[in-house]
């Protein structure tokens, strides 16, 4: 399972990533992106079939138990965790963010 990250990594996200490929581990079928949208934020998208049926809060309770795991400080760099089945990608607007995010300035 791989997990895509665009850009330039550090240590946080490293630090995420490692975290991230342990919910992969668990969800093979997951695909997994994040990037740093600037110094202050990373965002992650998840797409799992698994979220079938699952309502908002289902999902971000099961990614989050695995996102506990990092220290509040690099919690709380991450600023946007979007759950999204195969079906719903395509009419997401979250997720058309995440693929075409506006510039930041920080």
């Amino acid at each position: 399972m791989e997990i895509k990250v665009r850009g330039k990594s550090d240590d946080i996200i490293e630090r995420i990533v490692a975290v991230l490929l342990t919910y992969g581990k668990d969800h093979p079928g997951a695909g997994i992106d994040l990037y740093r949208q600037n110094s202050v934020s990373v965002r992650i998208r998840i797409i799992d079939d698994a979220f079938q049926g699952m309502s908002r809060p289902d999902r971000s309770d099961l990614v989050w138990k695995y996102l506990m795991s990092l220290s509040e400080d690099d919690q709380s760099e991450i600023s946007s965790v979007i759950l999204l089945t195969t079906d719903e990608t395509e009419r997401s607007f979250a997720n058309f963010e995440f693929e075409n995010p506006v510039p930041s300035k920080l």
